[in-house]
């Protein structure tokens, strides 16, 4: 939640300096998130807590001689690169916003950085788009793609160092099959086979399959002592990690970023 504060609070300074010449008295934003898809649990948290950003700073009346800023939602369905294209085509032909908050998921991001923001000139802050490849680069993004969360570059060494404290120095690995989860797993199998770890397999899955049983199967079969799922809490992460308990394969996991929420309500359940 903290980042998305954080990415929003960016969001709309940089739409805030845009309009100081002109002293703007409402600055629209597009809070552009999976409000549908594979990470729906996560942004029915993230929007509400860009919203709430934004709210405050409505509320300070600091902004540009008390300017006002409207949030305005679109949906990138996370996995839709197509659909998220149209959503921000929108946001900035019809809703004429003047920066965006997203998108989140690392694929669709990338799309709509690329094929949209920059040819129209609109600034993007994503709180959780974190493939290496969107690493912030003026030659490509001409100074207009932004995010709060680190790379996943980042993340792969810090899920070694981690998995090494504990003293697991042997994992299976699955990733979604996508942007996010290659360059997730990437990073992490050459940060933790440089630390002297082992991965039994690296193996991606595809998400919305209904029956995950052949994908743990094969999981099983390589072994480890943790099993390690780069996906999406709510399609093939959760699946995964649901058919792993009830075939007794595994029974204990380590989760990235997309699966936190997956983590959360557990420890909610626990306690």
């Amino acid at each position: 939640m903290k980042k998305l504060l954080i990415g929003t609070a960016l969001a709309t300074s940089v739409a805030a300096s845009a309009f100081a010449g002109g002293h703007a008295k409402e600055v629209t934003i597009g809070v552009f998130l999976g409000f549908t898809g594979p990470i729906e649990s996560m942004v029915a948290e993230m929007g509400p807590g860009a919203e709430f950003a934004i709210s405050e700073v409505n509320d300070s009346g600091a902004l540009l001689d008390n300017a006002k800023v409207k949030a305005v939602r679109a949906d990138t369905t996370c996995i839709d690169s197509g659909a998220a294209q149209a959503a921000i085509e929108r946001l900035i032909t019809a809703d004429g916003v003047d920066g965006v908050v997203g998108g989140d998921c690392s694929g669709v991001t990338g799309a709509a950085l690329m094929n949209v923001a920059l040819p129209n000139g609109m600034v993007m802050v994503s709180p959780s788009a974190t493939s290496p490849g969107l690493s912030h680069n003026n030659n490509e993004d001409k100074g207009l793609f932004f995010r709060t969360a680190p790379s996943d570059a980042r993340q792969g060494v810090v899920m070694t160092e981690v998995l090494m404290d504990q003293g697991i120095k042997s994992v299976a690995v699955t990733y979604t099959n996508n942007d996010y989860g290659k360059g997730l797993a990437d990073a992490f199998q050459s940060a933790y086979e440089a630390a002297g770890g082992t991965i039994t397999i690296n193996a991606p899955h595809e998400e919305g399959k209904a029956d995950y049983s052949s994908e743990v199967a094969a999981l099983a079969a390589a072994g480890g002592d943790r099993l390690v799922v780069a996906g999406y809490v709510d399609q093939g992460g959760g699946a995964i990690i649901q058919a792993s308990l009830d075939s007794g394969a595994f029974d204990t996991f380590h989760f990235p970023d997309g699966m936190i929420h997956l983590f959360l309500s557990h420890m909610t359940q626990q306690h």
